[in-house]
């Protein structure tokens, strides 16, 4: 199932890229799982999206707790936290 994902403010710059397209391997079916599986690229993407590490997520423009299934064509957006005053 192919996906695609966005990456905005600290994590786009971390990580070097502001989206891509991704073909998810069997088994990766929901947010959660996925970014364990970007994760495991290594480098700054272990680092950036590390299960310790707060990260917001966004299935289709809605927040998505990391239980959220996949589907096909989805649009995966992974975001720092928002702060501010």
């Amino acid at each position: 199932m192919k996906v695609k994902l966005l990456f905005f403010a600290g994590l786009r710059e971390q990580l070097g890229v502001a989206g891509e397209d991704i073909e998810l391997p069997e088994g990766v079916g929901t947010v959660a799982a996925l970014r364990s599986h970007l994760a495991k690229r290594g480098g700054a993407w272990r680092e950036a999206l590390a299960e310790g590490r707060l990260v917001r997520m966004s299935v289709n423009q809605d927040m998505a707790n990391p239980s959220a299934a996949l589907r096909a064509g989805d649009e995966v957006a992974f975001f720092p936290p928002v702060t501010g005053g």
